[in-house]
């Protein structure tokens, strides 16, 4: 029989279970409110040490109170929460009290707490009780945190290697189907792909992550010293793609079409425009989405970018040749139903080294988690617009993927 549930516990656990407030106790209503008023350049931090110390006394019945507060709270916030829920725990087993469980299993599981509240009590179950842990980690495969449906498919994928041992037939490659389509990461991506394909089942990293791979673009513009970046070129304003429109030195530009069979659907600038210093360009998307919806549109690019969704400035950042990776920059917008006009802007400088000259970016719809959208794409055939998938690529090009 297990032990039992200090009565302390028990009304925290009847809280969580009809999704009360857990602040009853006023000094610790007291202590969460001054440390939530924490914010930066050191704001509120003369008043969070004793309310940091006056919380951690009051012991087990602060911990899950201090796990929720952070939802919402200010980052610099969130660090004295983090450090206190912490020192809870630990002055609890110090003090020979075990943390209860099912409560702590509650807060895990439900995904209206901060996902970095969720995974710091999902580790003080794991010290507390590892096999529940375990157990409950097994239906996070496709949580909304990140870091937790991340654990889960690298516990499912382990669970599979060992338990397919023992079974006459091998029906891993289902379960790896789903796995590969809960993934957000990008190497549990690659290696979940890698062995659906030794099975035969080829799928495509490119859809997956929800990548444009098929654009209209027009330039160079001319940006000397950067100026362009500010500048709002014609395509700024109006999209016309029979229109021949002023580019660098006064030559006319026009639309183009430009289609990327890479993987990770990598535009070449460079290739698509020819090869141009302090220039801006624009590549055109049209997504069709058949309700509306919240998006995120991530782009990666070692160039200055600026990303619109029907004529909406979502992100801008100018640096340049700083690096590249995937999702560094994320536009919020909404896609309405119908059809989207999705506008990047590139701007490239002048600088002179090799590693400067790459003018390229690559972009992705996606749902908060970095899942794909069940969006299309409109895209320019000799018979008339066609609507293909997101990551769509010609069949010529996917020997290439």
């Amino acid at each position: 029989m297990p032990p039992p549930v200090p009565r302390r516990w028990l009304a925290v656990a009847a809280a969580l279970a009809v999704g009360i407030p857990l602040h009853a106790d006023d000094d610790i209503a007291r202590s969460l409110k001054t440390l939530r008023a924490v914010g930066p350049e050191g704001k509120g931090n003369e008043d969070a040490g004793p309310a940091w110390k006056a919380l951690v006394a009051k012991g087990g019945p602060a911990l899950l109170p201090t796990l929720a507060a952070m939802k919402d709270a200010d980052p610099a916030a969130v660090n004295w929460l983090r450090t206190a829920a912490d020192a809870v725990a630990e002055g609890e087993r110090t003090a020979g009290r075990k943390l209860p469980a099912g409560p702590i299993a509650g807060f895990v599981t439900d995904t209206a707490n901060a996902p970095a509240a969720r995974r710091q009590a999902f580790e003080l179950l794991r010290v507390e009780d590892a096999k529940a842990a375990d157990t409950l980690l097994a239906s996070l495969v496709e949580d909304p945190s990140l870091e937790l449906r991340r654990d889960a498919i690298e516990r499912a994928l382990k669970a599979n290697t060992v338990s397919s041992r023992t079974m006459t037939s091998d029906p891993r490659h289902e379960q790896y189907l789903s796995l590969f389509k809960a993934a957000r990461d990008k190497d549990q991506v690659e290696a979940l792909a890698k062995e659906l394909d030794g099975y035969g089942k080829r799928v495509s990293v490119t859809e997956h992550f929800g990548y444009v791979t098929h654009w209209y673009v027009v330039g160079p513009f001319d940006s000397p010293a950067g100026k362009g970046f500010a500048t709002p070129f014609p395509p700024e304003s109006a999209v016309d793609l029979a229109a021949k429109l002023k580019g660098k030195g006064g030559v006319d530009v026009a639309w183009k079409p430009a289609v990327t069979a890479d993987k990770y659907a990598t535009v070449d600038l460079n290739a698509a425009l020819g090869k141009s210093m302090d220039a801006a360009g624009y590549a055109l998307a049209t997504l069709k989405a058949d309700k509306e919806q919240p998006v995120e549109v991530r782009v990666a690019s070692q160039n200055a970018v600026q990303i619109f969704l029907n004529g909406k400035k979502l992100f801008e950042r100018e640096e340049y040749h700083h690096g590249e990776r995937m999702d560094q920059h994320v536009g919020k917008g909404t896609l309405k139903a119908g059809e989207n006009q999705l506008l990047v802007k590139v701007c490239q400088n002048n600088q002179s080294e090799s590693w400067a000259q790459k003018w390229a970016f690559q972009a992705r719809v996606c749902d908060a988690t970095g899942g794909a959208l069940p969006v299309t794409q409109v895209v320019a055939r000799d018979s008339g617009p066609k609507v293909v998938p997101l990551g769509f690529t010609p069949a010529v090009a996917e020997g290439k993927k």
